[in-house]
């Protein structure tokens, strides 16, 4: 008997092929006398749209969100230029994964996707459809060299054992068709109904967007501040020379000139003396190995013209070809498992290097901490060296190659030097202070050359006299912060800004708490396209390697009534929710009852707001009768034979005052145009010689309000002395 093997694409069912040595190859699988390995394409099944469910939804109408099936069905995936067809490359697929595990000399199923939550329901979505009553196994890789699809073999684990992890996956699936059908459709009604372009909203999308908004208010909010700096040259008997900049009371910062410039005259031909000098050695490590978020920020902020995007793409194809492990992973060590396999891979890799004899393996907490590594491992070469790689393929290749080298080079090594001198001059109280660095031991930066900005001090002596060569005042403007590029705007989404702190080291222990708790926006696997969509939806555009928002983009961010969706802890406590869903610590049914509620509620407050409704203006049929301008929108409203409405009501301007209107019919009035009129100018109307159900004669203003709660319009008295 037989076991189908099922993986994601073409390319790992070869690698699998290969590794047992299968030559068989058939029409859209391969087979060997115990497996036959098969593929999919991705996702070859898809959400029905809500046109699937209900024919009326194939046309947006307000009335009729929002739209929550009861029961979510699958169907072959969209052809990507005609949406409404089926792709005939995933239904051709299908068929044939059906077919192989119908034959009678299967016995049973592995699946052999990504082990992530989106790779266990691509497999998953495909057994649910297809199997019935097989038996279901897992194998679960992080690499696909010979030698590890031999050990997933000999390893399976019954594909049920995966349920929390299914559920995770099915759980994020439903509640980004919710959330993203719902919200997209009543958004784009409400806010860009006459255009043809569709407002895109998302669960992860809107707070990525507010995070580039944050950052451009910022900025364009920023104070600018100023002060001066008194800097002087020095020279030392021995000829070196070095700077020192002014300190008085511990304080460098001015904000009068005269005093400094005062103090630069002084200082001409005068001499001064070395009062104290402080040598300290210091250590620094190779910066962690590489997750996916700090392999893109460290490509797309090195090389021109990259996006996050793009070195995932790189990234996986390098995966595929067996070259590095898996890449979309949140983890920046190893298991502690893994020693014995990455002293080989290491053996290999340095092999002829310059500095292969500075290199040493070494088991050190900072490369292996199973305490650090959330479901896969950092990413790291494998065995294989790689052969006929694309230039873009050996920039990220040589970036994971050298970061991995790093890890077994010694500790960079340098003396942090400070000099304090003393100018012997009674009007200059202060002294002038001179930092330098210098390197010791080269140590990891052999692997990549950088060309050092560090001060270099000369030797000098404590009580040593140096000379005066001038002072110079300068004028600093404070500037403001820098717009995100990809790299900043990563890491914010990676932990959703917590523990990330200007200039911080990628390896603070808050940043990395924060990143295995799962208390984030998306996942490293959907962080790259999040930016791709927001740029396709023009909601934000690239400024060099910078993102800001467009207008369309601040627009949104400013009206956009539902505010949880712009609201970083929100994104992360349901992110956050669905790992604890992953690890079997929160019910799935639990997780999408609050999705539904959240849609619900979502969907009404976009249907009541009204903020956008002034910026459309409104044609007025010819003839029409016109009575005065719309409180709401500012549009005309028109009398027709039943009401006086708003003209802007096919943008959604639903301020319609009906002829036959029980309030004003039930204190003896009609809705007349002349009362219209009054109220439209004044925001009121006054009647007299009203008369109340005791019979007692009152007047009283009226106006025609929006009910908060129900969006419905009604009318409020205010009584006339």
């Amino acid at each position: 008997m037989k076991k189908v093997i099922i993986t994601e694409k073409p390319s790992v069912a070869k690698n699998i092929a290969d590794a047992f040595n299968i030559k068989g190859r058939r029409d859209g699988y391969f087979e060997s006398e115990d497996y036959v390995i098969t593929w999919a394409f991705g996702h070859l099944l898809q959400l029905f749209d809500a046109r699937d469910y209900d024919e009326n939804m194939r046309y947006w109408r307000m009335d009729r969100f929002p739209f929550i099936p009861a029961e979510f069905r699958y169907k072959v995936k969209s052809d990507s230029k005609e949406k409404n067809a089926p792709d005939k490359g995933a239904q051709r697929q299908i068929g044939v994964i059906k077919s192989l595990i119908e034959r009678e000399d299967v016995d049973g199923i592995i699946s052999a996707t990504d082990y992530d939550r989106e790779g266990q329901v691509i497999g998953d979505e495909l057994l649910l459809e297809l199997n019935r009553g097989k038996p279901e196994f897992r194998m679960l890789l992080n690499e696909w060299t010979e030698e590890e699809v031999r050990k997933g073999i000999a390893s399976l684990k019954p594909n049920l054992e995966m349920k929390p992890l299914q559920d995770a996956g099915i759980s994020r699936q439903l509640a980004d068709w919710m959330i993203g059908i719902n919200l997209t459709s009543v958004a784009t009604l409400r806010y860009n109904p006459s255009s043809k372009s569709i407002l895109n909203i998302g669960r992860v999308l809107l707070p990525t967007l507010k995070i580039i908004y944050d950052r451009d208010m910022e900025i364009e909010n920023f104070k600018s501040s100023r002060y001066f700096k008194l800097t002087a040259n020095f020279r030392s008997a021995g000829g070196g020379e070095f700077q020192g900049t002014y300190y008085e009371d511990e304080n460098e910062k001015f904000e009068e000139r005269e005093k400094l410039d005062a103090a630069a005259e002084l200082l001409e031909g005068k001499s001064s003396d070395i009062t104290e000098k402080q040598v300290e050695g210091k250590k620094e490590y190779a910066p962690l190995l590489f997750n996916l978020s700090s392999l893109q920020g460290h490509v797309t902020s090195k090389y021109k013209g990259w996006t996050s995007d793009k070195v995932l793409k790189e990234a996986q194809s390098l995966y595929e070809k067996k070259f590095i492990t898996y890449p979309r992973t949140g983890s920046v060590a190893l298991e502690e498992s893994l020693k014995e396999r990455t002293a080989k891979v290491l053996d290999i890799l340095k092999r002829g290097l310059p500095y292969e004899d500075q290199i040493a393996f070494s088991d050190s907490k900072r490369i292996f901490n199973n305490a650090k590594v959330e479901s896969h491992s950092a990413i790291v070469p494998t065995y294989v060296l790689p052969k006929g790689l694309s230039s873009d393929e050996q920039i990220v290749y040589e970036a994971i190659r050298n970061r991995f080298l790093m890890q077994f080079l010694p500790a960079a090594e340098f003396e942090e030097t400070k000099l304090e001198v003393k100018v012997r001059e009674p009007g200059i109280k202060g002294v002038f202070v001179a930092k330098g660095k210098v390197q010791k031991v080269e140590g990891w930066h052999v692997v990549e050359k950088s060309d050092s900005k560090d001060t270099i001090l000369p030797e000098v002596a404590m009580g040593e006299t140096v000379e005066v060569l001038g002072g110079k005042v300068n004028e600093v403007t404070k500037k403001p912060p820098k717009l995100h590029n990809e790299k900043t705007l990563l890491r914010v989404m990676e932990t959703c800004g917590k523990g990330v702190k200007e200039g911080e080291e990628e390896d603070s222990e808050e940043m990395m708490a924060s990143i295995l708790s799962g208390y984030s926006i998306g996942t490293p696997a959907t962080r790259a396209e999040t930016i791709k969509k927001l740029r396709d939806a023009g909601y934000i555009r690239y400024k060099g390697k910078s993102l800001t928002c467009t207008e369309l983009g601040r627009t949104l961010v400013e009206i956009f009534p539902v505010k949880e969706l712009l609201d970083l802890e929100y994104t992360g406590r349901l992110e956050k929710t669905l790992a604890d869903i992953e690890k079997g610590k929160f019910a799935k049914e639990e997780f999408l009852s609050m999705i539904r509620e959240f849609t619900v509620k979502a969907v009404e407050l976009i249907k009541k707001d009204t903020s956008m409704l002034r910026s459309f203006k409104a044609e007025v049929p010819e003839g029409a009768d016109i009575v005065g301008e719309c409180p709401i929108c500012g549009n005309p409203v028109i009398e027709t034979e039943k009401a006086f409405g708003c003209s802007n009501w096919k943008n959604g301007c639903d301020f319609t005052i009906w002829k036959s209107d029980r309030f004003i019919e039930s204190i003896g009035r009609k809705v007349s145009r002349q009362m219209v009129e009054l109220l439209l100018r004044n925001g009121k109307v006054g009647f007299r010689n009203l008369k109340s159900k005791k019979g007692a004669t009152y007047a009283a203003y009226f106006r025609y309000v929006r009910d908060g709660k129900t969006g419905n319009y009604k009318w409020e008295m205010e009584f006339i002395d």
